[in-house]
């Protein structure tokens, strides 16, 4: 058999250590060291302030819809400016700036303006604003205590400030107003001169200095400020650039939607841009019916070199792109490597990406998948050999150590190196609780090795092992794959599952729908609501039918899943069920929505029984189909 052609990249070539203890535990590395990094970002964004001045730096679609651009040399000339308007201000690290409008080129040059002097920034997702009492907010704050809060529209943001900041605490704003609040506009902000204080504190950045805080997402508990330092993301960006070799030689162009508030773009991608003199495209869509349609819009004039997107909104764009050619032909044109996160990949989603690559380029796009956290900084372990479906995450990041600890069962994965967190703030407790003795940082993520034999062929995720839960017959269940597994088994047919059953005798799901999977299994032109399509009895026999076919190859309880239903009513933020790019808290939706637990193991209204499998038959309830 042929093996597929892929298209060339330069990528690293890893030589891994392993050693093997009497514990039971075992650590694994890289064996040449990391290479040198410098001791804040600043150094490069100067760096390359200084080589390519007029290089487009970021972008942002303007109320034209043309590309507002900002280079290197504007945003080298900006920093001291931006620092030096804040220490005017009185930041710290005890007051330090809160960002809480999306992302823009302005809330990226507050916060590089905020490092540059040693002042850290905490960006935190919109919607802790914008949606509910601001409780969330509120908590969040109170954390860090901000000495100035930023928003890009003052008459969407500006009644959760009045209730959760005080008088002291200034308002920064490009837009709108908030009355009885002083608040500092754009020109006043880029318009201050240079102090020799901020210079003084420029110099002063080391790899200690907290560059900001970032929230956890919350999906296994609350939210936590983790520390991020400048040690953490400069060598985090080091081992980035060392294992996509191909950066140092090309500059990367990127189109990203992902919130900065989440460590997967706010540091990662955001970072990646500025170490390696890369351009930044802002995208304001995102993966829903229609944020992709700006996410769209933009691939269509902007061809990634690098790009990332959670599974959702690849499922998105691999159906736009089966009718769009000339979509397809910008996607694919430059890209070297597709990356995707923040959940299971299902396999047909896999599939259409290879499909659609190989039909416009004759080759095969490098389709990967990593694991890291907000702690890591986040890129801590990275796949790059090709892979006929999804699931391997690859190996430690140079630089780094991981550690797998024998734990019910399962391989907890521990990892140490320079770009770990050295704690939550203001919180010593919790960091006493995640790291072991060693000082490695406890990860809460099971893996498996794909090949017990030869660890450098990668590992599998293996769920979160706070995420797991007993049946009642004391069986444990490994949500994070069975998730995953349940997902790809659906076909299309749903976008994320909740899995439940702690204390019962089986396992049953809480199935997020994809509707425009869904639709096609009715006549086209058939308009239903969302509540009317989901209780269709076509629908539920074709789901019945997959559900039936996957519990059929199930080994035992804790990975069949015998009964399901559609959440008609939408996961909510603001309960903490789901964050803003789209990561599903098990916990929290379980805890949420107890009345459709109750409902789903009682047999209630809109219960789907997985169909027993009979020769070429499929048996729903007391029917037949063939």
């Amino acid at each position: 058999m042929t093996s597929p052609r892929y298209r060339a990249v330069e990528l690293w070539h890893p030589r891994l250590v392993d050693e093997r203890r009497a514990d039971g535990s075992w650590l694994l590395w890289q064996e040449e060291p990391l290479g040198p990094y410098p001791r804040c970002l600043s150094d490069r964004i100067l760096h390359w302030a200084a080589q390519v001045p007029e290089r487009t730096w970021m972008a942002e679609r303007d109320a034209t819809g043309g590309w507002r651009r900002v280079s290197y040399g504007q945003l080298g000339g900006l920093l001291g400016r931006v620092g030096s308007f804040l220490i005017g201000l009185g930041l710290s690290v005890e007051r330090p700036l809160m960002i809480l409008s999306g992302n823009s080129i302005e809330h990226a040059v507050l916060a590089l303006g905020a490092q540059h002097v040693g002042i850290p920034s905490a960006a935190v997702a919109p919607a802790y604003a914008l949606i509910g009492d601001a409780t969330k907010l509120a908590a969040v704050a109170g954390q860090v205590t901000p000495g100035a809060v930023f928003a890009g529209d003052l008459d969407k943001f500006g009644p959760a400030i009045a209730r959760v900041f005080g008088p002291d605490v200034t308002v920064i704003g490009l837009g709108g107003s908030l009355p009885d609040r002083r608040v500092f506009g754009w020109s006043q902000v880029i318009g201050t001169d240079v102090s020799d204080t901020a210079r003084a504190r420029a110099a002063a950045v080391d790899g200690d200095a907290v560059a900001k805080f970032l929230f956890t997402s919350g999906t296994t508990g609350a939210p936590k400020a983790v520390i991020q330092t400048q040690r953490m993301l400069c060598s985090n960006m080091e081992m980035v650039r060392d294992c996509y070799a191909y950066l140092t030689d090309e500059p990367p162009v990127l189109v990203d939607w992902a919130p900065w508030n989440h460590v997967a773009s706010g540091t990662k991608v955001f970072n990646m841009a500025l170490y390696n003199g890369g351009t930044y495209y802002i995208d304001a869509g995102n993966p829903s019916p229609k944020g992709i349609q700006e996410t769209i819009r933009n691939l269509r004039e902007i061809s990634p070199t690098w790009y990332f997107n959670v599974p959702a909104g690849y499922e998105m764009l691999v159906e736009a792109m089966e009718t769009d050619a000339a979509l397809a032909q910008t996607f694919y044109k430059d890209a070297k490597l597709l990356l995707y996160a923040g959940a299971g990949m299902a396999k047909h989603t896999w599939d259409g990406l290879e499909r659609l690559s190989e039909r416009t380029i004759g080759a095969r796009t490098l389709l990967c998948a990593g694991l890291g956290s907000t702690e890591t900084a986040p890129f801590a372990l990275f796949c790059t050999d090709p892979q006929s479906g999804p699931g391997n995450i690859g190996i430690p990041a140079k630089g780094l150590v991981i550690k797998l600890v024998p734990t019910e069962g399962k391989l907890e994965l521990h990892v140490k190196g320079p770009s770990v967190t050295p704690g939550y703030w203001r919180a010593p407790e919790l960091a006493a609780q995640v790291f072991d003795a060693e000082g490695f940082y406890n990860m809460g993520d099971a893996v498996v090795p794909v090949d017990a034999t030869d660890p450098a062929k990668g590992f599998r995720f293996d769920g979160r092992t706070a995420e797991n839960f007993k049946l009642n017959t004391g069986t444990w269940v490994a949500v994070g794959t069975l998730r995953a597994a349940l997902i790809d088994a659906m076909g299309g047919l749903i976008r994320d599952a909740v899995l439940a059953g702690e204390g019962e005798a089986e396992l049953g799901a809480l199935m997020v729908p994809f509707r425009p999977g869904l639709e096609r299994l009715l006549p086209e032109g058939t308009e239903l609501s969302d509540a009317a399509l989901y209780a269709h009895p076509v629908v539920a026999a074709e789901l019945a039918r997959r559900l039936g076919a996957f519990a059929a190859q199930a080994t035992g309880s804790s990975n069949r899943v015998a009964r399901a239903t559609l959440l008609v009513e939408p996961l909510r933020l603001e309960k903490g069920e789901v964050t803003d790019k789209g990561s599903i808290n098990q916990r929290a939706v379980l805890r949420q929505r107890p009345e459709a637990v109750a409902a789903l193991f009682a047999g209630g209204k809109g219960v789907i029984v997985a169909a027993a499998q009979t020769g070429n038959q499929t048996v729903v309830g007391e029917r037949d189909e063939t």
